[in-house]
Order: C-alpha cells, then sequence, then structure tokens
C-alpha cells in the first residue's frame, strides 16, 4: 500500500477516526488499532511475509528481556548474540545470500573453476532492514542499560511495525518512540494541521518531483551507450533530484500522517544539497540511518578514541556497510567506499565538523563562497549517485568516463519521447522545489512557516494540489522500498 495510492487515501482516515474516536478510552486501545492497521497496511505488500515480520518482533521481545533478567555478563551477552545472529541470519537469507553465492561463483571463474549455481528463488521483504534495526537497536541499548524492556507485547510490536514507518522509516529508537506509544495521546489542532501540511509537501515532492524524474533518469540510464556526456551528467543530476524527492518526501508524509496520531517521528531529512561539505551532507541525509551506524557500529568499534587511524578505519568501515546495506550489489559498496574517500580530506584536517548550522541562518542570501561550496558538494554526490543508480560497475565506470569527455561540453540530448513543453513545465517545478526549501532551510520541511494571512496559505495549498493533479508523474513505488 503506497502513500500516495487511492487504498492510502481510504484506509488512513477510516484509522484516523477510529483512532481518535478511542481517545477518551484508555490509550490501549489506541495501540491495538495502530497494531492491528500496521499488520493490514504490511500484509497488502505480501501476507506470507508478515510472519517473519511477528517472529522478528517476538524474538527481540524475548531476547531483551532476557538479557535484562540474565545474573552474568556472559548470559547477558549470549543472549544479545542470539538476537544479533538470528536477526542478521534473516537479513542475509533474504537480501545478500544470492549476492554471495554470484560473488563467490564470479570469484571461482577468475580461476577458472566450475561454480555452483545455487540461488534461493525468494524476493525481498519490504521493509526488512527498517524493522531488523528497530529491533537490533532495542536489544543492544538494554544490554547496555540505557533502557529497561518493555513489558508490554502490544506497546512493544507497535514500535517495531508502526505502519507510518515500518517499509523504509526513519528507524526509530525505543527510547524515542516508546514512551509516546505508553501515554496517552491528545488530539492537537494545529498538530494535525502541521502534519497536513507535511504530508502536502511529502506527496508534492514524491509524485512531482521524483516521479516526473524517473522517467527521464530510467530511460537515460537503461540507454546510456546512445546519449553523450551532457546528457548523462543532466541523466545524473535529475537521479538526484529524484532519490532526493523520493525518500524525504516519504520521509515527509512518514511523520506528518505520525503527527496526526499525536506521536513524533525523529526527523529524517534536513536539506542535504545546501550542504557546504560531504560531512554536513551526510548529517543531514538520512539522519535516521546514519546516527544508528554511529551509535552501534562506529562507536563501539572505538569511534576516534585511538587517534586518525582508528577513524579513518572506523570511518571506511561504516561508509562502506553502509552502502552493503542499501543493497546487494557491488555498486552500492563503491558508492559507500567513494563517500568515504569524499569524508578523508575533513576527517584528517579536523574540519568535519566546520559546517553545523545551516547555511545563511535566518537570510535568504548566502554568500558567493557558501554558494561555491555547495555547488562543489551537490556535484561529488551526484557523481556519487552514479553508483548508486547504475546496474553493475562496468555500466557505472562507463558513464562516469563517458560523463568526463568531451561530449560533457555538448548540449543534453533530451529523449525524443519527452516534449519541450513537459519538460520546460518539470525543471520550472524542479526549480520551485530548490527556492521553497531553500527560505524554509532554517525549518523542518519546505512547508512549516507560511504567512499568517489565511488566504495566502489557502492559496498555497491550493496551488500544490491542483500541481499534484495537473503534473504528477506515473505512479513509481518508493526507492527505499526495496532496501
Amino acid at each position: 500500500m503506497l502513500f500516495n495510492s487511492a487504498s492510502f487515501a481510504v484506509f488512513f482516515p477510516i484509522v484516523y477516526l477510529i483512532y481518535w474516536g478511542l481517545s477518551k478510552k484508555n490509550f490501549r486501545y489506541q495501540n491495538i488499532l495502530l497494531l492491528v492497521s500496521s499488520y493490514y497496511f504490511y500484509a497488502n505488500w505480501d501476507w506470507r511475509f508478515l510472519f517473519l515480520l511477528i517472529f522478528s518482533t517476538g524474538l527481540d521481545f524475548f531476547t531483551g528481556a532476557k538479557i535484562h533478567c540474565a545474573h552474568s555478563k556472559n548470559a547477558r551477552l549470549t543472549w544479545l548474540w542470539i538476537s544479533i545472529v538470528i536477526n542478521l541470519g534473516f537479513l542475509g537469507v533474504f537480501k545478500y545470500f544470492n549476492f554471495f553465492i554470484a560473488s563467490f561463483n564470479d570469484l571461482l571463474g577468475l580461476f577458472g573453476l566450475a561454480s555452483s549455481e545455487l540461488v534461493l528463488q525468494v524476493i525481498l521483504p519490504v521493509g526488512i532492514s527498517f524493522y531488523t534495526f528497530h529491533g537490533l537497536s532495542y536489544v543492544v541499548d538494554i544490554y547496555n542499560r540505557k533502557i529497561e524492556p518493555e513489558p508490554d507485547i502490544i506497546n512493544y510490536s507497535v514500535f517495531v511495525s508502526y505502519f507510518p514507518l515500518l517499509v523504509a522509516g526513519p528507524i526509530e529508537r525505543a527510547t524515542h518512540l516508546l514512551p509516546q506509544i505508553k501515554r496517552q495521546r491528545t488530539f492537537s489542532y494545529d498538530k494535525s494541521v502541521d502534519g497536513l501540511r507535511q504530508v502536502l509537501w511529502g506527496l508534492f515532492k514524491k509524485m512531482v518531483i521524483a516521479d516526473n524524474c524517473a522517467g527521464y533518469v530510467n530511460e537515460i540510464f537503461e540507454n546510456y551507450t546512445h546519449y553523450n556526456g551532457a546528457t548523462l551528467f543532466l541523466g545524473a543530476v535529475l537521479f538526484a533530484f529524484q532519490i532526493y524527492g523520493d525518500f524525504s518526501g516519504y520521509s515527509d508524509i512518514a511523520l506528518g500522517v505520525s503527527r496526526l496520531l499525536g506521536i513524533e517521528l525523529l526527523r529524517n531529512f534536513s536539506f542535504p544539497y545546501f550542504s557546504r561539505d560531504i560531512a554536513e551532507f551526510w548529517r543531514r541525509w538520512h539522519i535516521s540511518l546514519s546516527s544508528w551506524f554511529k551509535d552501534y557500529l562506529y562507536i563501539p568499534l572505538g569511534g576516534s578514541k585511538g587517534g586518525k587511524w582508528m577513524s579513518v578505519r572506523n570511518t571506511f568501515i561504516i561508509f562502506i556497510v553502509s552502502g552493503f546495506w542499501h543493497g546487494a550489489n557491488w555498486t552500492f559498496v563503491f558508492w559507500g567506499f567513494l563517500n568515504a574517500l569524499y569524508f578523508m580530506p575533513l576527517l584528517l584536517s579536523g574540519s568535519n565538523r566546520k559546517n553545523i548550522e545551516i547555511v545563511a541562518v535566518n537570510s535568504f542570501f548566502s554568500g558567493f563562497k557558501d554558494l561555491l561550496k555547495i555547488v562543489k558538494t551537490f556535484f561529488l554526490t551526484v557523481i556519487a549517485w552514479v553508483f548508486f543508480r547504475a546496474s553493475d560497475l562496468p555500466a557505472a565506470f562507463d558513464i562516469i568516463g563517458r560523463i568526463f569527455s568531451k561530449s560533457l561540453f555538448l548540449l543534453p540530448d533530451f529523449p525524443s519521447k519527452f516534449n519541450k513543453e513537459y519538460l520546460i513545465i518539470h525543471f520550472s517545478l524542479i526549480f520551485y522545489l530548490i527556492i521553497q526549501e531553500w527560505k524554509q532551510k532554517d525549518n523542518r520541511y519546505g512547508l512549516e512557516k507560511l504567512s499568517n494571512n489565511i488566504w495566502k496559505r489557502w492559496i498555497i495549498y491550493l496551488a500544490l494540489s491542483l500541481m499534484i493533479f495537473l503534473f504528477a508523474g506515473k505512479e513509481q513505488a518508493f526507492i527505499y522500498f526495496q532496501f
């Protein structure tokens, strides 16, 4: 069930009305409704994988309690590893088994040895990477005595399977979400309006920006040998806007829907394309994943306490693992490796935390030097996105080679199936996205602070609704559903 589908437009209002109708009763009734609704939402993708979600939930609920009750450190560690191994085992089988077999076969082939044809005919359960990380953070936090286990299976199940974030995040923490699930929620008109605004902005980014970009991007990347360097670079730029509009649009909808239910989720994007260096970009892009790897991988590995060498080693580890988390393809691994290389000069010079605040705080205008830094960072990010989008590494390197050739200075050769009027409209809408988010860069999302004049606000709401109605692209599944 997609957020931008007719089925969700029917599903959510029903849940919303019943949910707030139960607000005068014990909040447990609301939680039961959230759990049933979340399972129904997930079963709409493939009901068979609902049992995997329930098993994963039960596993971490049980092992978390065992860790807390264990009387020795060895026993606590044993239960922790049981949870980690089983969780990552399921993730490995469904997401990485065929990748490792294919990679092993390719390695054998280099030495002229016969290879196995063993593959698993399985599909990837949607959201498995996200809800697995929810559970792992929960048991690790119990092991580290940051939290105590949740005694109520309903509350814990809602934490793992809460439908706004179930299939593509943000990756929540028990310390942040569980306390909200365990207390009474009261209806707030202001929060509901704010939530609806964020949903509207997310739908615009997804349906108008991302879904339209997808048409160009798919055509250019799937037939890259037919296009010059300028066209391929344009395709990479459009993919940068596609994946941003798609994923941050999903996050905006998820946060807005959740705010309508009286629950605040972790912010996942903070205008990352306005970053002045790669370190700032990664503090603003997929924030919940970056912070997860920092807290549960980088710091346990020693962080930066062992000097520069350990910082360099651990930085490469988290970027490469982050790339691998995104998918079972060497393109994702290289994408992570390339971002680590980008990060190195900042780390080695000690300037990786130089740009903490958003650019030009409380000002519409930015200095020319900052604008140059933003353009440079965006360019580096676009080049890295080529590896994220390409079908395999040879194709990615071929595309990069064609971009950095003389043909980069030719005019882009737009695919013939896209008429010029359509192109002008779409590029104008991308420009509007940039300007609107630049104006709102001090806030949480692109529509948070609008005019106090009710007529001006409604003109914006109606204009965005009209743009979605008139210019929505062909419906595309959210990119991060495959991760």
